[in-house]
C-alpha cells in the first residue's frame, strides 16, 4: 500500500491534550520516520474460510432513531460581534498529509482523514493509522500539491457510528476507479477494532459520481443517528436535477445505509433528501434541528442553505441572485449567496454549542478554503436583534431565504491558511484542520509545519 510523504521534510507532530470525556485523553505523536506510537493491540475481527468478516454482517449497527435530545427551539441568536474576542490556535499535530475530516466518537476517540489515503485515531495518548482502504485512488502528493493527480477527491469525510465503540465500526466516504477507468465515489463501514479493518470493508453506498472535481464528501450523524452525505454534481450541473442520480445532492441513510424512513419523495432515488446542489460540503443542525449546508458556487456565488426535505436548490439553472427572484417556486432561495465579486469556497460546517470559546457560542461555523480564513455567520430569526455588522456581509435581500438573516464574520484570516474542517470535542472544545498542501494555498502557504491540526481558544 502506497503512503505517500514528503521525504524532504522533517515529520514534526506534537504531543498534545486533546481533552475528552471523562477521564479520556486524546493525543496525536507521529516520529521522524512518519510512524505513529503503538497503541493497544486492536481485536481481531471474526474470520472465515475467505477472510475477516465486513462489518456489517458481523455488527448490528442499528439504531433507536429517537433524537438524541429534545429540540432546542428557546435558544437565541447572539447579538454581540464575535470579532470581539480575539482568538488563539495551539498546535496539536503538524505535518498532516492534506487532511479533510474530523469525527469525534461517543467515547473521546478522534478520527482523521488524510486524503492520500489513510485513516488515524488519537485516544489515550497515542496515535495510529486505523486503515488505508485499498480501492482510493492513486495518486500522490508532491511539491506541486495534491491536486495534480487527486483533483479534489480522495479519502474524505468519516463518521464514526453513534455508540462507538460498541459497534467499533466507522464511515468512510473515498474516490476510487471504476472498471471503466471513471472515478466514482462510495461511502464504506469498517470494523476498526480488526486487525485488517479495510478488509472488513461494507459497501453502503456506491456509484456516486465522481470526478477531478466536485466530489462532495461529509459524512455525519444528525440528531436522529441517520447518516447524512454530501454529493457533489462531478462538473456535470445536470445530474444535481436529476432525483435518480446521486450526483449533487444530500443523501440521508440508516446506518445500514439503507434509504432513512422519513426521506421526503422526491420522484427519484428514496436516498435523496435534497437535491440542486453544485458541490455541498458542509453540514451542520441549530438547536432545533435546522439542517444548514455549505456549499461551493461557480467563480464565487458560494452559498450557504437551510434543507428542508425534498428541497430543489436550484443548480444548475439558479445561482445569479436576480434568478433566485425569477425561479420556479419550488427552487429553495439561500440563506447567503457571495455573488460574483468573491468567495469563500466553504467547507466543512458545525453549529457551536460548547462552553469553551463563548463568543462563537450559538454560531455556524464553516472552514474558508479561499479565504483562508474561520467564516462565522450568525443566524438571527424574523424580527430579532442583529449582530454589528460593520466589518460584516449582511445578507437580508429579497432574494435570500428570509427564515433567517446570516451575518457572516471573518476570523483567522491568513493566519491558518485553508481551514478545512473545524468539529466540536466532547469537552465543548473547537479543532480545526488546514489543508494548505492540496496545491491550491494562497500567498505565505504552505508553511513547513502544515497541514495541522489545532485547538481553537480566546485569547489571553
Amino acid at each position: 500500500m502506497r503512503k505517500p510523504s514528503r521525504d524532504a521534510r522533517s515529520r514534526r507532530q506534537y504531543l498534545a491534550a486533546l481533552g475528552g470525556i471523562g477521564a479520556t485523553v486524546l493525543a496525536g505523536c507521529r516520529g521522524e520516520s512518519g510512524t505513529q506510537t503503538a497503541s493497544p493491540e486492536p481485536t481481531p475481527t471474526a474470520t472465515t474460510a475467505t477472510g475477516p468478516t465486513r462489518a456489517l454482517d458481523r455488527y448490528d449497527v442499528s439504531l433507536n432513531h429517537e433524537r438524541r435530545q429534545s429540540p432546542d427551539t428557546d435558544w437565541t441568536a447572539p447579538t454581540t460581534s464575535p470579532t470581539d474576542t480575539s482568538l488563539a490556535t495551539d498546535p496539536l499535530i503538524e505535518d498532516l498529509e492534506i487532511p479533510w475530516d474530523l469525527s469525534f466518537a461517543a467515547d473521546g476517540t478522534l478520527f482523521l482523514t488524510e486524503r492520500v489515503g489513510r485513516v488515524l485515531s488519537f485516544v489515550d495518548g497515542s496515535a495510529r493509522t486505523v486503515t488505508e482502504p485499498a480501492a482510493v485512488i492513486d495518486a500522490e502528493s508532491s511539491d506541486d500539491g495534491w491536486w495534480v493527480t487527486g483533483g479534489e477527491g480522495g479519502t474524505l469525510g468519516v463518521a464514526a457510528h453513534p455508540t462507538y465503540p460498541d459497534p467499533p465500526v466507522v464511515y468512510v466516504y473515498y474516490t476510487t476507479m471504476t472498471g471503466d477507468d471513471e472515478r466514482a465515489n462510495r461511502v464504506v463501514a469498517m470494523d476498526v477494532s480488526a486487525e485488517d479493518p479495510a478488509a472488513t470493508e461494507s459497501v453502503l453506498v456506491d456509484n456516486i459520481p465522481g470526478s477531478k472535481i466536485h466530489n462532495g464528501g461529509r459524512l455525519t450523524f444528525g440528531p436522529e443517528k441517520y447518516l447524512w452525505i454530501t454529493t457533489g454534481d462531478a462538473g456535470d450541473g445536470e445530474l444535481a436535477a436529476d432525483t435518480d442520480s446521486l450526483g449533487g445532492k444530500v443523501l440521508r441513510v440508516t446506518p445500514a445505509g439503507d434509504p432513512a424512513p422519513g426521506n421526503p419523495d422526491v420522484g427519484g432515488d428514496p436516498r435523496v433528501f435534497t437535491y440542486g446542489h453544485r458541490n455541498p460540503q458542509g453540514l451542520a443542525w441549530l438547536p432545533d434541528g435546522t439542517v444548514i449546508a455549505s456549499e461551493h458556487g461557480p467563480t464565487g456565488r458560494d452559498e450557504l442553505n437551510r434543507l428542508v426535505a425534498g428541497g430543489d436548490y436550484g443548480w444548475p439553472d439558479t445561482r445569479e441572485h436576480a434568478e433566485y427572484l425569477d425561479a420556479d417556486p419550488e427552487v429553495r432561495r439561500p440563506l447567503a449567496n457571495t455573488g460574483n465579486a468573491g468567495g469563500w469556497a466553504p467547507s466543512g460546517s458545525l453549529f457551536y454549542t460548547g462552553d469553551a470559546v463563548p463568543s462563537l457560542r450559538n454560531r455556524l461555523l464553516t472552514g474558508g478554503l479561499k479565504g483562508q480564513k474561520l467564516l462565522v455567520t450568525t443566524l438571527t430569526p424574523a424580527g430579532a436583534d442583529l449582530p454589528p455588522g460593520d466589518d460584516a456581509e449582511v445578507y437580508d435581500a429579497d432574494w435570500t431565504d428570509d427564515a433567517y438573516t446570516a451575518t457572516t464574520h471573518s476570523l483567522l484570516s491568513d493566519e491558518l491558511g485553508r481551514i478545512r474542517h473545524i468539529e466540536q470535542g466532547p469537552d465543548g472544545g473547537l479543532y480545526l484542520i488546514t489543508s494548505n498542501r492540496d496545491g491550491r494555498a494562497g500567498d505565505g502557504f504552505p508553511r513547513e509545519r502544515d497541514d495541522v491540526l489545532v485547538r481553537v481558544t480566546p485569547a489571553e
